[in-house]
């Protein structure tokens, strides 16, 4: 009997522990920033975790089949200049209005496809790792944005920023576009995951590809979708992004991949594949947010070490996963 209640404690510590740790998080920035739960600081603080929530939901379904992508911050700001080039680009013949922006936003979708697409190819069908392919990609896309700015930035023309703005900064009923469209891709996401034979595909791969295939699961199929998936999902958040800055550069889109991965791992998804929670990801995206938002409102540590601390809590969630499964 206590061998059986043992497994099931170790489960329902995994489901409630992070949420245990965002309500600890929560009642901490209380107790140290009266401002920390001001309308204004928290609406804030949503609209910026939709950007890498959005990406996060994608990269769950690309860790729960056992891959990895390092190059969706990269992706995002080669995304984000393409998608300024084209507007201004085409800012003389069309002049300024909905037509333009809505050519921003398929460049931005056809470009993140497209570019999920072709790591996705290059993992399943030509067999190189997936660490190795979406390193390489980080890479590219990381000198493409700063060949295009011609080491600078590229900015988006101010009349067109100004029309485009309301993408991020307007809303209905004080909430605005980005935490709408970050809570559509979560629920779609939620029922991908757990309603749809292709979530339960990604857990099957995740756990064993070769038991896979023998189950007539299509491996290869599945995996390279669950890569454009994901370039679908950089395509989304940049087109949220965009008008919160109106520009791109090099610096763009930096360390998002550490926060992607980070907020997957802390909300309970494997890190080798086989099992995936996307509202675990939000939990995850909301307790990485709200400690840079706290580091920001308090001198408790400094605002830089945000990085580290991510990294330090990468290295935790899954040293715990591994003590869980060895004492299961």
């Amino acid at each position: 009997m206590s061998d059986i209640a043992k497994p099931t404690a170790r489960l329902q510590m995994s489901v409630i522990g992070p949420v245990l740790a965002l309500i600890v998080l929560i009642v901490a920035g209380a107790l140290m920033n009266p401002n920390f739960l001001a309308w204004d600081n928290i609406t804030n603080v949503l609209a910026r975790s939709a950007f890498i929530g959005i990406i996060a939901v994608g990269m769950t379904f690309v860790i729960t089949a056992g891959g990895l992508d390092l190059s969706v911050g990269s992706m995002a700001a080669f995304i984000a200049g393409l998608m300024i080039l084209v507007m201004n680009s085409a800012l003389p013949v069309m002049g300024v209005g909905v037509p333009i922006i809505l050519l921003g936003m398929a460049v931005a979708l056809a470009a993140g496809l497209v570019a999920g697409f072709l790591n996705g190819i290059l993992i399943t069908r030509l067999g190189i790792e997936a660490f190795i392919v979406t390193l390489g990609s980080m890479g590219i896309y990381r000198s493409l944005v700063t060949w295009l700015a011609d080491g600078g930035t590229l900015s988006l023309d101010f009349s067109l920023r100004s029309f485009y703005q309301p993408v991020y900064y307007g809303g209905i009923f004080g909430i605005s576009w980005p935490i709408i469209v970050f809570a559509v891709v979560v629920v779609i996401g939620e029922i991908l995951m757990r309603s749809t034979a292709f979530g339960r595909h990604c857990a099957a791969i995740g756990s064993n590809d070769q038991v896979a295939k023998y189950s007539s699961v299509r491996v290869a199929r599945v995996r390279l979708a669950t890569y454009v998936m994901l370039g679908l999902l950089v395509g989304v958040a940049t087109i949220m992004y965009v008008p919160r800055l109106g520009s791109a550069s090099a610096s763009t889109g930096v360390l998002w991949e550490l926060e992607a991965i980070a907020a997957v791992i802390i909300g309970g998804t494997a890190l080798k594949g086989g099992f995936g929670r996307v509202w675990g990801t939000v939990i995850g995206v909301l307790i990485l947010v709200l400690i840079g938002n706290i580091l920001n409102l308090t001198d408790f540590v400094s605002p830089y070490l945000n990085g580290a601390i991510q990294g330090a809590i990468i290295i935790l969630a899954v040293v715990l996963q591994r003590e869980a499964k060895s004492g299961t």
